[in-house]
């Protein structure tokens, strides 16, 4: 990947590659991207911060970088529905690998603030959810109030008017100056982030892959989701994750998003797409990529 860099989609050329990501510095999604730098060492990309998914996922579109890392889903909350429905109905890019990271919280107060003053705190609205206990037992009179990052949360602690605290990183609380008054604040331990690498290509096999796919169906029947999976039943592919979001065409109709172990180029992979591909009446291969380690 060094030298030049073609783009698929935008037929541009970039002189180094280039990785963006959920900015500002010292959310996790720039923790995910020193992840992913790492794994194409000794390339060295830089990493380009930037504000929203959908920046993110046309920096890569219009050939301004080669990837992007973007948060699919938490072991807490579920899937990140806006990266969800952007694979599903706006972008043509390709999942080319991923990345799974612990998530522990911190919580940051203004300086000199006690904990009982608090009226206040912001964070991304999954860090928010992640810490719901936490914050029902530890600051039940504070508002909890959506920033588009953890990162920018302590920036909207530090000019907030009212006493305010922030869920963040611990490298955002250490870049931005915040004072942290408490560590590892999320409500479950185990909690877990999935990020996905999207580009214009996914990956080659491995040997130790997997596939997402997503799909839909023209009629409603009975069993008829049964009859797809089944092509993977059959084969003795395993599913590795099933989702639904909703179609936007009428209510009640969903699009189904599965992992499934294997690429896409393997025999029995193959098979199994083509025939869920014949079931449905609109199906998508969103990539098929390593799978990422915890």
């Amino acid at each position: 990947m060094g030298g030049k860099q073609a783009n698929g989609l935008a037929g541009g050329y970039l002189d180094w590659m280039e990785i963006s990501y959920l900015g500002p510095e010292g959310t996790y999604s720039e923790e995910a991207a020193l992840g992913r730098a790492e794994q194409l060492a000794p390339e060295r990309p830089r990493l380009v911060p930037v504000a929203t998914i959908p920046a993110a996922v046309g920096t890569v579109e219009e050939g301004d970088a080669e990837e992007a890392v973007v948060p699919i889903e938490n072991s807490l909350e579920g899937v990140v529905t806006h990266t969800a429905d952007l694979l599903i109905h706006q972008t043509r890019l390709r999942i080319r690998g991923e990345i799974v990271l612990p998530i522990h919280h911190c919580l940051v107060l203004q300086r000199g603030l006690a904990l009982p003053d608090v009226r206040v705190v912001y964070s991304h609205p999954q860090a928010l959810a992640q810490c719901r206990r936490y914050l029902a037992r530890r600051l039940p009179l504070a508002e909890p109030v959506a920033s588009l990052s953890t990162a920018g949360a302590v920036g909207d602690m530090h000019g907030s008017e009212r006493p305010a605290a922030a869920i963040s990183s611990l490298r955002a609380a250490r870049l931005f100056g915040a004072e942290v008054a408490d560590r590892d604040i999320e409500d479950v331990r185990s909690n877990r982030t999935r990020f996905v690498v999207l580009a214009a290509t996914d990956a080659e096999r491995t040997g130790c892959d997997k596939t997402s796919v997503c799909f839909d169906f023209g009629e409603d029947a009975a069993g008829i989701l049964h009859g797809a999976l089944g092509e993977l039943a059959s084969r003795d592919i395993n599913m590795l994750k099933i989702e639904s979001r909703p179609d936007r065409r009428s209510l009640g109709r969903y699009f189904f998003l599965i992992d499934v172990e294997g690429h896409r180029e393997d025999p029995a992979v193959r098979e199994a797409l083509a025939g869920i591909r014949g079931r449905a009446s609109i199906f998508k291969v969103l990539g098929s990529y390593p799978t990422g380690k915890v």
